[in-house]
């Protein structure tokens, strides 16, 4: 009887090739990109949200942070009862003057339709990133959370000398405008289309 050898085939454990070990951490690599992009977006949404809710309570005084017939549309003034409420920190007289002052309130608003607008959109967000980082700075201001105590004596409430929402929030803004996070979730793409833009790169 004959015998015939046949090859043997080799099964178990394999060590991963260079080749394929590379694609694998390249696909890890863009799939981490696309979530963070994804959230970043999210993020900016999110924060966009936030100020419009805000310029639309103030507006139409919805019974929320302001009572309702008390909003801008009912002579209310959107500033007037933060800004003279001020009673910490070295600008107190500075904002007590300008509470509820006509110009105040319409730069105010503007500022919050603005910034909500584009950070939910997508679009100008350099512009959003200066714009809010101005306007979160000056309410961090009149907040002044280092204060310990408010000018009456009384305990601030501060639970952060120097990192509080308004930080944080102006870090969303200037991160979303280096990461063109209107890109994903936005109109950033068509915004930056636009012949406007495209001759005056700022506008992105």
């Amino acid at each position: 009887m004959a015998v015939h050898e046949h090859p043997r085939q080799r099964t178990g454990f394999r060590l991963p090739t260079r080749r394929s070990a590379v694609a694998v951490h390249a696909g890890d690599t863009a799939a981490g990109a696309g979530a963070a992009r994804r959230s970043l977006a999210a993020v900016r949404i999110a924060t966009g949200l936030v100020f419009l809710w805000a310029f639309l309570d103030k507006l139409f005084g919805w019974h929320y942070a302001t009572a309702s017939g008390r909003g801008w549309v009912d002579g209310g003034s959107p500033t007037k009862g933060f800004l003279s409420g001020v009673s910490a920190g070295p600008l107190q007289s500075f904002f007590h003057h300008i509470a509820g002052q006509g110009w105040t309130d319409w730069l105010f608003m503007l500022a919050l339709l603005g910034i909500g607008a584009a950070l939910t959109g997508g679009v100008a967000l350099r512009m959003t990133a200066v714009a809010g980082t101005v306007l979160m700075a000056l309410m961090w201001a009149a907040e002044w959370p280092p204060a310990q105590h408010l000018s009456t004596g009384a305990p601030s409430g501060s639970s952060n000398p120097f990192v509080d929402y308004h930080v944080v929030y102006a870090l969303v803004m200037v991160l979303s405008a280096y990461a063109a996070a209107g890109t994903t979730w936005g109109l950033g793409r068509v915004w930056a289309a636009l012949p406007i833009v495209r001759r005056h790169r700022w506008l992105l």
